[in-house]
């Protein structure tokens, strides 16, 4: 039986020059704003989504601690089953190349895997 996992998804770039399409998929998961971050399910049909909106957006599966410590310092908006947080900006910055380029080059965007929770605990 697969278990149920949760993953956080976490907006980056703003809206200037963006994709209405692409802008429409972010609004529909409530992420319209830098960093705003999205705890929820992981589902086939929000994984779409994610992987629609991935050049403005990153994601990863976040633990249970990382949930709580976030849940116990910032207020969160309860969206049915998801939770909508407004993050800082992260201390020590995105990377050396920033918002630009993946993450697997050095950038911020696209998928973290378990490393999501080191970004959450430096925007907390």
């Amino acid at each position: 039986m697969k278990t149920e996992r949760n993953v956080a998804i976490i907006r980056l770039r703003g809206r200037t020059g963006i994709n209405k399409d692409i802008a429409l998929t972010l609004e529909l998961m409530k992420l319209e704003r830098i960093n705003n971050c999205l705890v929820a399910r992981e589902t086939p049909e929000l994984m779409g989504m994610v992987r629609k909106a991935k050049d403005y957006i990153t994601w990863g599966i976040i633990d249970d601690s990382t949930l709580k410590a976030i849940a116990e310092k910032r207020k969160a908006v309860e969206l049915g089953e998801r939770k909508l947080f407004k993050l800082n900006p992260p201390r020590g910055g995105l990377g050396p190349r920033g918002i630009k380029a993946s993450f697997g080059k050095s950038g911020a965007l696209g998928e973290r895997k378990e490393k999501i929770n080191d970004l959450l605990k430096r925007m907390i």
